[in-house]
């Protein structure tokens, strides 16, 4: 999923700049879904209304169907599930994407 064409690039900046205190690893630079979802994660409720007013609430749930572990906390992800559920009615998992290691791998 690419968010980058629809979101407006100064938005995106401005939410990497509050939402990121770290340095991107590598030379890559974040993908606009991982800012998003960093976003969702520790979003006030008035940058919540701003999301949805910006993104709409079906890329909301594209970013929260596709992010990955640890991108969204479970609280965050409650609010939101509930809240996109029911504005687009799509299915959401009820708990967000986890870490999974297999002993034999280590």
């Amino acid at each position: 999923m690419n968010l980058a064409p629809s979101l407006p690039a100064d938005f995106l900046a401005e939410l990497e700049r509050k939402h990121f205190w770290w340095e991107p690893i590598g030379d890559a630079p974040r993908s606009a879904s991982r800012i998003v979802a960093q976003a969702m994660s520790f979003a006030n409720f008035a940058e919540i209304r701003q999301l949805e007013t910006v993104l709409g609430p079906e890329a909301l749930t594209d970013v929260m169907l596709a992010a990955q572990p640890g991108w969204i906390d479970p609280r965050s992800w409650e609010l939101w599930r509930g809240r996109l559920q029911r504005a687009t009615g799509r299915p959401i998992p009820e708990e967000p994407p986890q870490r999974t290691f297999d002993a034999d791998d280590l």
